[in-house]
This record gives structure tokens, C-alpha cells and sequence, in this order.
């Protein structure tokens, strides 16, 4: 075997496999900041009490002022959708079309998990729960799908 030979089949080290890395680190990151806040969402659901609605509901500043739990969750929120647009460019970076393409389906679910939030808040219907839920896994299935397809080896070259 030629030293030509033996570059095409191996993947060659630096860049690609390093980006490759970081993708399957920021996935896994997404996967705990989102089961966290999963679990967290579940307790402020079950123990945390809004104040009375008025006739236009509540504001969205409910949700830092009703008691560290539920402030916790809304903070915790913002950091994931700052994650997820994250998570879309360094894919985008890496040129990694598949990350790129379960970044964006997990940034659009934390965007749709935080807009049942804000209903939530406003409305405290089970409706909106139920959406933030959904929207919370899917979110959990885009990410963990990126984690898979990010650690599995690189398909060596063809010349």
C-alpha cells in the first residue's frame, strides 16, 4: 500500500474530526440542559402557583417574579435558545449537513416550547403544557439524533 493508498482510506486528523467532536459536545450539552429543564418544568407545573390572571391574563415577567423555581426555568430557557443557535453555526462551521439540519429542528422546538411557555404563563392552560412538553421532546430527539450521528467515525474518502 502507497502512502496515497493509505491517506484516502484513513480520515485525515485536525479540523474535520475536531469540529466533529465539538458538535457531539455541544449535542450532548443541548441533551442535559434539556432534560434539566424538563425535569424543572415538570415541578413548576405540579408546585408552582401563578398569581390570579386578570382580564388580558398575566404578563410574561410572571415567570421571574413568581418564585425562584419557575425563574429558574425561564432563565435556563433563554440560555437554551442562545445554545441552540449556537449548535446551528458551529454545524454550519463544520460543514456537517446532517448537525446542521437537527440543530435546526431543535432550535425551532425550544422556540416552540418557549412560546407555549409564554401562553402558559399568560393563560395557565393545560394546552400549553402539554405543547411545551411535545416541543421539549422533540427537541430531546433532534439533539440526541445530532449526539448519534455526530460520534459515529467518519466515512473514509473514495479517490
Amino acid at each position: 500500500m502507497t502512502t496515497n493508498q493509505a491517506e484516502t482510506t484513513m480520515p485525515a486528523p485536525g479540523r474535520p474530526d475536531r469540529w466533529r467532536e465539538n458538535l457531539a459536545r455541544g449535542n450532548l450539552a443541548a441533551l442535559i440542559l434539556l432534560l434539566i429543564q424538563y425535569g424543572l418544568g415538570m415541578g413548576v407545573n405540579l408546585y408552582v402557583s401563578l398569581p390570579a390572571a386578570g382580564n388580558g391574563g398575566r404578563d410574561i415577567g410572571k415567570a421571574f417574579t413568581s418564585g425562584p423555581a419557575l425563574a429558574v426555568h425561564a432563565v435556563i430557557g433563554l440560555l437554551l435558545i442562545l445554545m441552540a443557535i449556537s449548535m446551528i453555526v458551529r454545524a454550519a462551521i463544520a460543514r456537517h449537513r446532517a448537525s446542521v439540519v437537527t440543530s435546526a429542528i431543535g432550535f425551532l422546538a425550544i422556540l416552540a416550547a418557549a412560546g407555549y411557555g409564554a401562553s402558559f404563563v399568560r393563560d395557565s392552560t393545560n394546552a400549553a403544557s402539554y405543547g411545551m412538553a411535545l416541543a421539549t421532546g422533540v427537541a430531546l430527539l433532534s439533539y440526541a439524533i445530532g449526539l448519534f450521528l455526530t460520534r459515529r467515525p467518519a466515512a473514509p474518502e473514495t479517490a
